[in-house]
């Protein structure tokens, strides 16, 4: 996997990205990946924002991995910075080759790099293989999570 490349998004990786966002059960109920519009709009509001990271795996000129990383200052833990990784996906032609590990160590090497003292992210309780995937990484499962939909 030496030919890899971990690289900010581009507008043109738009429809590859959203393709995967919308390739599993759960994605394909909330992804539109026929109307770009609020993809494009989106990813213009993450890319004026200097704690926003949107990163493609690149291999041949061709996309197959995504994960966003939001660098979050805060108060809490002595006024520690954190991260947030948000919406890993991987091709599905590209599950379990290592690429996700990839990604994933890439963002905590960046979150790192910013100074962050925790890195956090969320997961869909009915994504069982991802959390084994997340705790081998080292994740641990200490937190429950909330959502409210608006």
């Amino acid at each position: 996997m030496g030919d890899l490349e971990i690289r900010p998004t581009t507008k043109a990786d738009i429809p590859a990205v959203v393709a995967m966002l919308a390739d599993d059960p759960l994605g394909a109920r909330r992804e539109s990946p026929h109307d770009l519009d609020p993809y494009l709009t989106a990813f213009e509001r993450l890319s004026a924002d200097p704690n926003q990271r949107l990163v493609v795996a690149v291999r041949d000129s061709r996309v197959l991995g995504t994960l966003q990383l939001t660098i979050v200052p805060g108060l809490s833990r002595r006024g520690a910075t954190r991260s947030i990784i948000e919406g890993v996906r991987i091709h599905g032609a590209e599950r379990g080759s290592g690429l996700g590990t990839r990604l994933i160590e890439w963002a905590v090497d960046e979150s790192r790099r910013q100074g962050c003292h925790l890195v956090q992210l969320t997961s869909d309780k009915t994504r069982t293989d991802a959390h084994r995937f997340y705790e081998r990484l080292g994740f641990s499962a200490s937190h429950t999570g909330f959502k409210l939909q608006l």
